[in-house]
């Protein structure tokens, strides 16, 4: 199961060019037919299929599939915020204690953690969140990236407008599936000092 969620608060001078960026991916040819040549060969990015790894192991494949994808796209590369490192690992972990599949896990807005971080400290901000969750192999880190991909929400996020990412894997039960795995990645980037 996958869900995506993102937003964009700028200031008010910025928020037409925001505007136009968001139309902007969301009419680029990013289409599921297109998703193949993102997706990074196991040479590249291993242990796509891997359930044994650590999760750190596989949180790293996850940020090579990511940035492959990116790179595919013409993007620049993200890199790993500590801020928004800590805000998966509570998001995902909230999912299981919870246990609810939702943006709005626990009762909080999608962002709550992302700002608890202090990720959104600045008066100029954009973030975004995927979540998906799998039992067995369909929680490994290639159907997981694979899911994503397809659909038209959660690769926007992953190809879009951010500069930095924060990436985590939770294992527990979810909603009466042992072994469940839930990801979470949070997308961010802070505009430039005017």
């Amino acid at each position: 199961m996958n869900r995506p969620n993102r937003r964009y608060t700028q200031m008010p001078r910025k928020a037409i060019l925001v505007t136009a960026l968001a139309l902007l991916v969301a009419a680029t040819p990013a289409t599921a037919a297109a998703t193949p040549r993102l997706i990074a060969p196991a040479s590249v990015c291993p242990n796509q299929n891997a359930l044994a790894a650590a999760s750190a192991a596989q949180e790293r494949t996850m940020l090579c599939l990511t940035n492959y994808a990116r790179e595919q796209f013409g993007e620049q590369p993200l890199t790993l915020a500590p801020t928004l490192e800590e805000s998966a690992r509570s998001k995902a972990r909230d999912v299981l204690r919870c246990d609810e599949f939702s943006h709005y896990a626990c009762g909080r807005e999608f962002a709550y953690w992302i700002r608890a971080s202090g990720y959104l400290s600045t008066p100029c901000w954009r973030d975004g969140e995927n979540l998906a969750w799998g039992a067995g192999e369909y929680g490994a880190v290639g159907p997981i990236f694979r899911a994503w991909m397809r659909s038209t929400t959660h690769r926007e996020n992953i190809l879009g407008d951010f500069e930095e990412v924060g990436i985590d894997l939770a294992g527990g039960t979810l909603e009466g599936h042992p072994g469940t795995r839930v990801w979470a990645q949070h997308f961010g980037s802070h505009c430039p000092a005017a």
